[in-house]
């Protein structure tokens, strides 16, 4: 994730001059991401043919924000799937996302979306966009729009795998989704709901999680919202990263026996990161409890999901 930062700074210097030494600290940059690139695929077959063992047992990160690259390696590995084909979206410059590898290890085809149309021009610019099946879409995804750029874009019917992670109307949109019929699901839920309750933020539009509170910790759902959800939907929840950030969730007709079905409170992993602004945008340390007892106190609207 860093190296390709590097990468993209020392190359738009290139642009403005040349020097020999610049070229060589390039060229040592892109090793180092080849060599980030082998040591995930050196740790996913350490772990890809044992079935006993649980999801986090699978987790290593290559481009992964946390240790879903090492999940989605050992899913694609050991359930059937026969369209190799993802999308994702909220992926910014997709530095830092779950395809990524899955894309560059599993030669898969993906489409990405993100608003920001700055990021999905680098990605443009990226050597990966030309050396991959991939299509990168600038588009504000709302739960009106998701299923026609879905379709013009070409992805309908089976697809191998779908991340959601846009901070907000994740379980709107998912909700929404009819035209695509993935077979692996990552969405993000939100630790600080705890586990117990089934709630989601109300759906707007226009969401921004910046914006919709200072403390940047009020945004998307529970994880047992998501949970009722995938099951409306055909989906059994099979665990969540170590990290507290992502579910994941198999279609019923393709679940292995051996992936067990979790409640939401077998799975239930809470975030050990702190994501808390104060008044004035400053990060401001608190512990996972003392964040998930602030957003219970925040006189703000929440949706019972039955």
């Amino acid at each position: 994730m860093i190296i390709r930062k590097y990468i993209e700074f020392f190359k738009s210097l290139r642009k403005k001059f040349f020097n020999p030494l610049l070229e060589q600290f390039l060229l040592i940059l892109n090793k180092l991401e080849a060599i980030q690139e082998s040591l995930g695929r050196i740790e996913f077959r350490q772990t890809r043919d044992d079935n006993s063992l649980g999801l986090l047992s699978h987790e290593f990160r290559v481009f992964s924000q946390w240790g879903e690259d090492g999940i989605i390696q050992y899913l694609v590995n050991t359930v059937e799937i026969n369209h190799k084909t993802f999308v994702e979206f909220g992926v910014e410059d997709y530095t830092e996302c779950n395809t990524k590898f899955l894309l560059i290890n599993n030669n898969w085809t993906g489409l990405v979306i993100d608003s920001d149309s700055d990021c999905i021009e680098r990605i443009k610019k990226n050597k990966i966009y030309w050396s991959y099946n991939l299509k990168a879409i600038e588009a504000f995804v709302t739960q009106d729009n998701i299923n026609s750029i879905l379709q013009t874009n070409g992805f309908k019917g089976d697809i191998g795998l779908l991340s959601i992670d846009i901070d907000g109307n994740d379980y709107w949109i998912w909700k929404a989704i009819t035209v695509i019929n993935p077979i692996i699901v990552i969405i993000e839920y939100n630790y600080r709901f705890d586990s117990s309750i089934a709630v989601t933020i109300p759906y707007h539009e226009n969401f921004d999680r910046q914006k919709a509170h200072h403390s940047m910790i009020y945004f998307g759902a529970s994880l047992k919202a998501l949970c009722l959800l995938g099951k409306e939907k055909g989906y059994d929840f099979i665990g969540c990263c170590s990290s507290g950030v992502n579910a994941f969730f198999i279609r019923q007709d393709k679940r292995p026996n051996y992936l067990k079905i979790l409640t939401p409170e077998e799975g239930y992993v809470m975030g050990k990161f702190c994501e808390f602004r104060d008044e004035q945008g400053s990060l401001k340390k608190m512990t996972p409890h003392q964040e998930k007892e602030f957003l219970q106190n925040l006189d703000l609207p929440l949706i019972q999901v039955n």
